[in-house]
């Protein structure tokens, strides 16, 4: 599919989307009429400063007021809060490529079956049995927050409920684990002196996002396009 600003071709790099290689030319031909970038200029680097200089010219991107800010963090408070976080242990019996996995799951099962009888011996099956250089330390892993684990751990991990030995084998790409939950922390909204520069920066720059594509409409709709649609617009979105 080919495109056209102004009669000026499109030519997209290599699995470059059509629709951002004709706003690079929009503002690469904004650049030349505002007189930062020659009309032959051909050097990319030359060609993306000029167009950052141009955007830092014409599009003013307001810093959040802090009505906007408390406003915002009021309504997603959910957002700004610390990692929900566990202690936890647990006993891995691993599987390789040489393992009988129907085996090694048995294994898994006839010692969950102990520890739910008996999960003062957690730490000494630990030591005994599993995989994980934790097994040393009787298991222990820890305190761990969400993106700690892999997936299927993790869930476990953070699901609600009792702590304890887990009632259920979990499966992972490295083996059969037990796990043991010994302590839930939940997280807690954070004040918002503690979150003040993170939700400025949040809040700019979806206006930054947004005066940018308002931008990009504005001289979309002042300008000739052929094979491509980039929201024209014949009034000025941006003051």
């Amino acid at each position: 599919m080919t495109a056209s600003i102004n009669g000026i071709a499109v030519a997209p790099a290599e699995d470059e989307p059509l629709a951002l290689a004709a706003v690079r030319e929009l503002l690469r031909q904004r650049a030349v009429v505002g007189g930062l970038l020659q009309a032959e200029e051909t050097d990319g680097a030359v060609i993306t400063d000029a167009i950052e200089e141009l955007l830092s010219q014409e599009v003013t991107i307001p810093e959040p007021s802090e009505e906007e800010m408390r406003r915002y963090y009021d309504g997603h408070q959910s957002e700004f809060r610390s990692n929900d976080l566990v202690n936890a242990r647990h006993i891995l019996f691993q599987v390789t490529p040489t393992v009988n996995v129907p085996q090694i799951r048995e294994r898994a099962e006839s010692t969950l079956n102990i520890l739910l009888r008996e999960p003062e011996r957690f730490a000494e099956l630990a030591r005994e049995l599993s995989n994980c250089p934790s097994g040393e330390q009787g298991g222990i892993l820890g305190q761990l927050g969400r993106g700690d684990t892999v997936p299927e751990f993790e869930k476990v991990l953070f699901s609600p409920g009792r702590t304890g030995v887990s009632r259920d084998i979990v499966k992972t790409r490295f083996g059969f684990h037990i796990i043991a939950i010994d302590q839930r922390i939940p997280g807690k909204t954070l004040p918002f002196d503690m979150v003040r520069d993170k939700l400025a920066a949040r809040l700019k720059s979806a206006v930054e996002a947004r005066a940018l594509r308002q931008y990009v409409s504005v001289l979309a709709g002042g300008a000739t396009l052929e094979g491509v649609d980039l929201g024209a617009a014949s009034t000025p979105l941006v003051q």
